[in-house]
C-alpha cells in the first residue's frame, strides 16, 4: 500500500481520511473510538529499569486490531498507583509513548497510531511535570496573556513526553463553592471564563490548522453546565433551562470553538432532563450545527455506560451517545458494542464513519502518520513560569496597614497548617513531586527576607480536625514577635489511602482533604482547630496577616488586621506569597468569585437577576467580599469614563507611593431586553500597571453588547453598583 493517498503527508488532509477510511473494516472503525484502557495498565517496570509492556496492552490492540486513543499514559497520582519508583519521568517518558506507539501500529493492519491522551489541568500531570497554580489562581491573576504562555509550555512538556491530547478543565463556571471540583473553574463569571480560555486555546495549540511539534491539540472540559450542580455536589443533577445554561455556562466553550479547539469533553450534568453524552440537542444541534463545530467529542469517564439507565442496556447505550455526538468514549464498555449496534440498525454506519473521520483527522493534523516526524525538546523555565502566575493571584482582601512588612518589623511569627509545608500548595490532578521541590512561605521568607530580620516558625494545629495542643506554642511565638503570618487553608492532596471511584474521584475524603474531585463541603468552614488558632494570634496583640492558601472560598471572619488569598499556588507559590508579604511584589490578584458570609447564603455571585434581592432577616446577602475585589499596596483614581464608538476609555492615575497594577473592569446593565436581566455583566477588562504618578488612558473595545445598555467602569463589581453609569445604544451585529 505505498501508494495509498493516506500515506502520502503532500496529500490534502481530508483526502487521506477519505483513503483511509475506505480502506477500514467495520471492526478496525470501532476501534478508533474506544479510550478504553487506563495507560497505566499499559507497561510495567523491568528490573533493568527499562519498560516492558502488558499482556492488558496486548489483549486491547488484539481486541480492534490497533488502539484508538490511550488515556493517562503518563499519569501518576495515588490513583493510578504511579509514582517515581515505577512510572515514566522526564527522562524516559517520551520512549515509553514511542514503545507503545510501535506497538499499536505494528498490531494495526493499516498502521495507523494511537492518540496519547493526558490530564494537564494546571500543567502536565506527570512525574517532573511543572505544576501551575489551579484555575481559580488563574482566573484570579485576570491575565490572558500570562496564562497563554502558562498553558504553551504545558502543551510543550506535553508533546516532549510524546503525549498528544490536552484534557484541560475551562468550561465549568463557579456558582456553588461548596463542589468540590470550583478550583478547577476560572470563576464566577462566563465572560472572564471566555477570555481565559481563549488564551489556553491559543496557547496550546498555536495558529493554523495542524500542530507544531511543540503544541497541542485542547479538549475543553467539561461541555456544559457541569459547574451547577444541585447542592454544590458532585455530579449531581442539574437544574438548568436552556436560556441560563446560554447566558452563564456556554460563553467559555463558544470562545473556545471559536478560538479554534480541537475537542470538548461532555460534561456528565444532564441538561433539561438528558445527560450531556446523550444529549444531541447540545452536541450536534448546538454545537456543531449552530456553532459550527468540526473537531472531536470525548465523553468525560465511563458517562456513556451511565446512560444504560436511559437505554436499558450498555449496547444501547453507546448508540445514543454516537447518535448524539460523541466521538470518544473514555473506559467505557457501550462504544466496545458499536459493532453489534450498527447490526442491529441502532447506528447508521454513516454515523459511525463522521465520528471516525473526526478521530483519523485529529491524528492527520497531528503528524502521526508520518515516520519521520520532529520532536519536541523539554521547555525550560516552568518553575519560574509557575512562580510568575502564583504571584499574579495573590489577592490582598483586607489590609488595616500591616503590608507590606516594614523595616520596624524585627521577627517575624509564621504560624499555621499551611506555613511549612508544599504538599498542600497544589489542586487535585497533581503527581508525586520528588523531595525538595517548590517551596512553602516559610521557606520563601526565610531566603528572601533582608539580613537581621528574625524567622520563626510554629505550625498550631492540623488543617483538619480539633487537636488544640500545639497552639499554645504558636501564642508564644507570636507574642514575641512584630508580626505574625498566619497560614490557613485546605487541601486537595491525595494520598495512598484514599478510596476513589471507577473514574478516579474521591469516594471518601482521608488524611487532610478538604477539595478536590469527589470533596464537596456542605458548609465552607476551615478546620476547627484553625479558627481557635486564629483566635488565639489575634488576642496576643500582635498585628497579624493572615494567608489563605486554598481550591475554593472558605469562610475567615475579619479578626485579622490583614487577609490575603493565594488560592492552591502550585509548588513555588510559598516564595511568591513571600515576595508579597514583603513588598517585593505587589498584590496583584483580584477575586475571580464571590466570597459568601456563609453557606447559608448560597448562591451568592454578582451577576444575579436584577430583581428586589431582598436580604435576610438574620444575615445579609451580600458577600462579604465581591467578584472582582482587591486591593494594592497602593492607590488608584478612576476618572469618568468616555464612550467612543465601540470602546470605553477611562484615564487611571496611581495615586500612591509605590508601583501597582490595577484591572480596569467594565460591566454593562441591560436597561431594555427581551427577557429579565442581570444586574450586572462583565463586557471587558484591562491591567494596566503604573508608577507612582503616572496616568494612563486605557482603552478597552466593547463588542456584542446589543441592545439599550449602560456601562459602568469600576475596580470591583461592588463598585460598579455604585458607580454613576452610561446609557447608549449598542449595535447588535457584533455577538459577543
Amino acid at each position: 500500500m505505498s501508494d495509498a493517498v493516506y500515506r502520502d503527508p503532500t496529500a490534502p488532509t481530508e483526502a487521506r481520511v477519505r483513503d483511509l477510511l475506505s480502506r477500514m473494516t467495520l471492526r478496525e472503525k470501532v476501534g478508533q473510538l474506544n479510550q478504553r484502557m487506563y495507560g497505566w495498565d499499559a507497561y510495567r517496570r523491568t528490573p533493568d529499569g527499562g519498560f516492558e509492556l502488558t499482556e492488558a496492552l496486548h489483549a486491547e490492540t488484539d481486541r480492534f486490531e490497533g488502539l484508538g486513543a490511550l488515556y493517562g499514559l503518563q499519569r501518576a497520582d495515588a490513583w493510578s498507583g504511579v509514582d517515581h519508583g515505577n512510572g515514566p519521568g522526564a527522562q524516559d517518558g517520551a520512549a515509553l509513548a514511542e514503545l507503545v506507539q510501535r506497538h499499536v501500529v505494528g498490531r494495526s493492519r493499516l498502521g495507523i497510531p494511537a492518540l496519547f491522551v493526558e490530564e494537564v489541568p494546571h500543567g502536565l500531570m506527570a512525574l517532573d511535570g511543572t505544576v501551575l497554580p489551579v484555575n481559580l489562581a488563574v482566573g484570579a491573576g485576570w491575565d490572558p496573556a500570562l496564562y497563554e504562555r502558562a498553558a504553551a509550555h504545558a502543551a510543550a512538556e506535553l508533546r516532549a513526553r510524546g503525549g498528544h491530547v490536552a484534557l484541560v478543565s475551562a468550561l465549568d463556571i463557579a456558582r456553588d463553592p461548596r463542589w468540590g471540583r470550583t478550583e478547577e473553574c476560572f470563576g464566577e463569571d462566563p465572560y472572564l471564563a471566555a477570555r481565559l480560555t481563549e488564551a489556553l486555546v491559543r496557547g496550546a495549540q498555536g495558529p493554523g490548522e495542524d500542530f507544531a511539534p511543540d503544541k497541542a491539540p485542547v479538549v475543553l472540559k467539561h461541555f456544559a453546565g457541569q459547574g451547577a450542580t444541585v447542592g454544590g455536589r458532585n455530579s449531581a443533577e442539574s437544574e438548568l433551562g436552556w436560556r441560563e445554561l446560554h447566558e452563564i455556562h456556554l460563553s467559555a466553550a463558544r470562545a473556545g470553538v471559536r478560538a479554534g479547539a480541537a475537542a470538548v469533553m461532555a460534561a456528565y450534568n444532564e441538561v433539561d432532563g438528558m445527560p450531556c453524552s446523550g444529549n444531541r440537542a447540545l452536541l450536534t444541534g448546538l454545537l456543531r450545527e449552530e456553532w459550527g463545530f468540526d473537531g472531536l467529542v470525548m465523553a468525560d469517564g465511563l458517562a456513556v455506560d451511565r446512560l444504560a439507565r436511559i437505554t436499558g442496556d450498555k449496547t444501547s447505550a453507546g448508540a445514543l451517545a454516537l447518535n448524539s455526538g460523541v466521538d470518544l468514549s473514555l473506559w467505557d464498555e457501550g462504544f466496545t458494542h458499536l459493532e453489534e449496534a450498527v447490526e442491529r440498525g441502532l447506528v447508521e454506519e454513516s454515523v459511525l464513519d463522521a465520528a471516525v473521520a473526526r478521530v483519523l483527522r485529529l491524528k492527520f493534523r497531528l503528524g502521526l502518520f508520518e515516520p519521520q516526524r520532529t520532536t519536541c525538546p523539554a521547555p525550560a523555565g516552568g518553575a519560574e513560569l509557575s512562580k510568575d502566575v502564583a504571584r499574579a493571584a495573590v489577592t490582598l482582601l483586607r489590609n488595616d496597614g500591616v503590608l507590606p512588612v516594614g523595616a520596624h518589623v524585627s521577627r517575624i511569627a509564621v504560624l499555621g497548617p499551611q506555613a511549612a509545608t508544599t504538599a498542600h500548595q497544589s489542586g487535585d490532578y497533581t503527581a508525586p513531586q520528588r523531595p525538595g521541590t517548590g517551596s512553602s512561605v516559610l521557606d520563601g521568607l526565610r531566603r528572601l527576607a533582608p539580613p537581621g530580620l528574625d524567622i520563626r516558625h510554629a505550625p498550631g494545629c492540623s488543617l483538619t480536625g480539633d487537636d488544640l495542643s500545639g497552639i499554645p506554642e504558636a501564642i508564644a511565638q507570636a507574642a514575641a514577635s512584630d508580626l505574625a503570618v498566619l497560614v490557613l487553608g485546605g487541601s486537595s492532596a491525595r494520598t495512598p489511602e484514599t478510596v476513589f471511584d471507577a473514574n478516579g474521584a474521591a469516594l471518601t475524603a482521608v488524611s487532610e482533604m478538604t477539595c478536590g474531585e469527589g470533596v464537596d463541603l456542605a458548609g465552607l468552614r476551615l478546620g476547627d482547630a484553625q479558627y481557635a488558632l486564629l483566635d488565639a494570634v489575634v488576642a496576643t496583640g500582635t498585628p497579624t496577616a493572615v494567608v489563605l492558601v486554598q481550591g475554593r472560598p472558605h469562610l475567615v471572619p475579619d479578626t485579622a488586621p490583614a487577609l490575603l488569598s493565594a488560592w492552591y499556588p502550585g509548588p513555588w507559590g510559598g516564595e511568591a506569597i513571600a515576595e508579597v508579604l514583603l513588598g517585593l511584589a505587589e498584590p496583584a490578584g483580584r477575586l475571580p468569585v464571590s466570597v459568601p458570609r456563609s453557606a447559608a447564603q448560597l448562591p451568592v455571585y454578582y451577576n444575579h437577576k436584577d430583581t428586589e434581592y431582598g436580604g435576610y432577616a438574620d444575615e445579609s446577602a451580600e458577600p462579604r467580599y465581591s467578584f472582582g475585589h482587591g486591593l494594592s499596596y497602593t492607590s488608584f483614581a478612576y476618572a469618568e469614563p468616555r464612550l467612543t464608538g465601540s470602546a470605553v476609555e477611562v484615564d487611571v492615575t496611581n495615586t500612591g507611593q509605590r508601583y501597582g497594577r490595577s484591572v480596569v473592569q467594565v460591566y454593562l446593565r441591560r436597561l431594555i431586553t427581551p427577557t429579565w436581566p442581570r444586574t450586572l455583566e462583565l463586557c471587558a477588562f484591562e491591567g494596566v500597571g503604573l508608577a507612582p504618578g503616572e496616568r494612563r488612558t486605557v482603552t478597552v473595545p466593547l463588542a456584542g453588547l446589543g441592545g439599550t445598555v449602560e456601562i459602568r467602569v469600576a475596580a470591583s463589581a461592588r463598585e460598579a453598583l455604585r458607580a454613576r453609569g452610561q446609557s447608549f445604544t449598542a449595535p447588535d451585529d457584533t455577538p459577543l
